[in-house]
């Protein structure tokens, strides 16, 4: 019993060390993830991350016994949960993504396993032998009879993403030599700074932000204009139509200064 309790003050100490430590946290899916993963994946993130896992019950506990210190750890609650675990680092969190996916390898079907994506068997000569025909046909797979072989003539989604395999489906794809998933880390969300986001955030180009800042104050700017409103977008565009408004009536009277003078004449003398 005193084992389990300093194991759980020494984890605690370890977490509470490693949050004020490191500003970025990856909240990692673990399922299948095998030890000589795990091992790779820490090896690779030597000097720039550091992987913890932990049982979810005991990450909540320690993370509520430091929400009145640091209140923001409360956004990391409602993400432990399911098989995770959180890899800490300071270094470029793009970087360190693609390191913690980079580690992934190819499995083969499992009868039960859940297909993560679609699954699809080529077309092209299989070189089994004739007898084998019936099997592909159960499984609605079109095959033909070429150079003595089975050859399966299209293209086929066996599997959806989502659905179980299925025994024979599995048995088909090991026959095949197919092993259409990939296991590996996956990144279930980012802890940055006090506040937590999706991955694809990462995937957002700084030209990209450009461009929705200028398209928002753009917006903005016409609206403005539009309901006679000032705002800070609108001001230099207001300004440069009123000074348009006052050449116009310039122009067409006697009122005069030393730049709307040489306009006029410029107007009245085009070849000058």
């Amino acid at each position: 019993m005193g084992g389990k309790k300093e194991f759980k003050a020494a984890y605690f100490e370890k977490l509470e060390a490693l949050l004020k430590e490191y500003k970025s946290i990856f909240i990692v899916t673990v399922d299948n993830v095998s030890s000589q993963q795990m091992h790779e994946i820490r090896q690779s993130l030597r000097g720039e991350g550091v992987v913890l896992m932990g049982k979810n019950t005991m990450v909540r506990r320690a993370l509520k016994g430091l929400i009145n210190d640091s209140p923001e750890y409360e956004r990391l609650l409602p993400h432990v949960k399911g098989n995770v675990g959180f890899v800490f680092t300071n270094a470029d969190l793009k970087e360190t993504r693609n390191k913690i996916l980079s580690n992934r390898v190819a499995a083969p079907a499992r009868a039960g396993a859940v297909a993560p994506g679609d699954v699809y068997i080529p077309a092209g000569n299989t070189g089994m032998e004739p007898g084998k025909t019936s099997f592909f046909q159960a499984l609605g797979v079109p095959t033909k009879i070429a150079r003595g072989t089975i050859e399966i003539t299209t293209d086929l989604k066996l599997i959806e993403a989502g659905n179980k395999v299925g025994a024979s489906e599995a048995t088909l794809l090991n026959l095949l030599n197919i092993s259409p998933f990939t296991y590996g880390m996956g990144i279930y969300q980012i802890y940055d700074n006090g506040q937590t986001f999706d991955a694809s955030v990462l995937d957002i180009e700084e030209s990209q932000l450009l461009k929705a800042f200028s398209s928002a104050i753009a917006t903005i700017a016409s609206i403005s204009l539009a309901v006679g409103f000032p705002t800070l977008p609108s001001v230099m565009h207001s300004v440069v139509n009123s000074y348009k408004k006052v050449l116009s009536v310039a122009i067409e009277t006697d009122y005069e200064w030393e730049e709307i003078s040489e306009l006029k004449d410029r107007i009245a003398n085009p070849d000058k």
